[in-house]
């Protein structure tokens, strides 16, 4: 299992400067569980049709430890997978879900602290009846994701680098981080004032406007 640490140690935010919009998962893809722990981890495609969940079933027996499975599904109506998919998944090493669809047992799921964002909990449970398909590229919350792409998620928000953007788009992520992390709150004011302030005269503005 590679390390990823250095991706997890960066919030979604920080990738903001590196990568486009088309990187990041709509906002209907979220944790589903309070205080989530950050996950960083190469993706793990998987594609279920309508109101089938077996391809996930399947793939947490095939995912490397680390992976994080990303799943498209078919619709909202029916859940991908309940909390012993997750408990089995946790014990097998995986480092999480992100599930364009929805999953059930969410009280077990947050008991034993499993990492899951998606698009929401409903309790009737997919069937296992029609094949879909596995790491193959797949869209997930409007994102187009390849197996191996790298997935950060956290409560900011879910950020995939595709592999051949992962070095630079780390390296300015993490330029970013350091440069806030050595700015003192004053300092930053007295520079976000100023650009504020700069950007406001060179579109005209006048205190007369307000």
């Amino acid at each position: 299992m590679s390390d990823y640490t250095s991706f997890r140690d960066l919030s979604p935010t920080a990738y903001a400067d590196a990568l486009g919009r088309e990187q990041f998962m709509d906002i209907g893809i979220r944790e589903l569980w309070p205080r989530i722990p950050r996950i960083a981890g190469p993706a793990y495609t998987v594609y279920c049709p309508p109101g089938d969940n077996l391809m996930l079933h399947a793939t947490i027996y095939r995912a490397e430890p680390g992976a994080i499975i990303v799943v498209e599904a078919g619709d909202v109506n029916y859940a991908m997978s309940g909390g012993n998919v997750c408990a089995i998944a946790q014990k097998r090493g995986i480092a999480g879900f992100v599930v364009d669809g929805v999953v059930r047992d969410l009280a077990e799921v947050r008991d034993c602290g499993f990492p899951v964002f998606a698009r929401g909990v409903i309790p009737i449970p997919g069937r296992k009846q029609t094949l879909g398909t596995l790491k193959q590229t797949i869209q997930c919350g409007g994102v187009q994701v390849e197996c191996g792409d790298i997935v950060v998620a956290d409560e900011e928000g879910i950020v995939v680098i595709p592999q051949a953007q992962q070095a630079s788009a780390l390296q300015i992520a993490k330029a970013r981080t350091d440069k806030e992390a050595s700015q003192s709150l004053e300092d930053w004011e007295t520079a976000h004032r100023a650009k504020v302030e700069r950007l406001l005269s060179g579109l005209g503005y006048t205190e007369t406007d307000v």
